[in-house]
């Protein structure tokens, strides 16, 4: 019914023209079928209500910006979104662009604009939305946070392919404020990481010098299936994050959350079978800092030294 564009935007003026009253727009806006994404423009509203479909109307806010006027280029955690590089919290309240100038940066209510060169190497186009490319979307996104958490989670996005981490060592080359931070997370990146609660993960046990431990090991069961595991230590602990991601990823047609959550228990006790120490934490543990005080207490039983 929606005539859209090729962003899946939907143009008032388009609309009209299409024979779609002003009345029935606003009645679509009103009933919560449409999301208003810029002045004049929407999306269908997503069927569920989740940080995927959280995920889409940022993005479509972002390209509704990058496409407007002047055509802005994306940047930080819009770029990002673009891109598709996840971020630890990110900024989804505001659209992020950068001037190409040394000045003239600005907050507003809906859109942050930071002043900064755009040298021709650092911006790309992707579907006609021009955004920084995605090694200076990483090293913005870290320097602006100013945390080892956000920066490790931004890096562990790119440097599985070496030519974007190689860009972003050159653009991290430079004395900056906030730098040293910055170019210890790019120093410690591993692409293995598969979330921002990983990467969340690995900064914390890094920040309380736990021992560097591997990631996504693969172990055989005595089934004969094969598990994965977040992260291993010296084949004798696993421990695994459990994100509501990683469970509607494996969820399969036609399955509840009771069977995942059995399926789960199931693999703990074949790696446990396997004398593997087992430890788990959630969201809630990284937020609230207890994750380490837990895989601490496993490591001192398993005779684990660290510090």
């Amino acid at each position: 019914m929606w005539p859209v564009d090729r962003f899946g935007i939907i143009h008032r003026d388009v609309a009209l023209d299409a024979g779609i009253s002003e009345k029935t727009i606003a009645r679509a806006v009103h009933a919560g079928q449409l999301c208003v994404v810029a002045r004049g423009r929407y999306v269908p509203t997503p069927v569920t209500h989740n940080d995927d479909a959280d995920d889409v109307l940022y993005r479509a806010r972002c390209v509704a910006a990058a496409t407007g006027p002047g055509r802005p280029v994306l940047s930080h955690d819009s770029a990002a979104a673009v891109h598709g590089l996840r971020l630890l919290g990110p900024d989804r309240g505001r659209v992020h662009v950068t001037t190409g100038r040394e000045s003239g940066g600005s907050r507003r209510s809906r859109r942050i604009i930071h002043a900064g060169l755009l040298p021709s190497d650092d911006v790309v186009e992707i579907g006609g939305v021009l955004v920084t490319s995605l090694a200076r979307t990483a090293v913005d996104v870290a320097l602006a946070a100013g945390t080892f958490a956000q920066a490790l989670t931004a890096f562990d996005g790119i440097v599985a392919d070496h030519e974007v981490r190689e860009q972003a060592a050159r653009l991290l080359s430079a004395p900056r404020h906030g730098i040293a931070l910055v170019r210890r997370a790019h120093a410690l990146a591993d692409g293995r990481s598969e979330s921002p609660g990983e990467s969340w993960s690995r900064a914390q046990m890094i920040e309380a010098r736990l021992p560097v431990m591997d990631l996504q090991v693969e172990y055989r069961l005595g089934s004969g299936g094969r598990a994965f595991c977040d992260f291993s230590l010296d084949d004798v602990f696993v421990g695994e994050f459990d994100g509501l991601v990683k469970y509607r990823r494996g969820m399969r047609r036609d399955e509840d959350p009771e069977s995942i959550v059995i399926r789960e228990k199931i693999r703990e006790d074949e790696l446990r079978d396997l004398g593997l120490d087992v430890g788990r934490w959630i969201w809630a543990d990284l937020r609230g800092r207890t994750m380490v005080p837990k895989v601490c207490v496993r490591l001192d039983r398993l005779g684990i030294r660290y510090g």
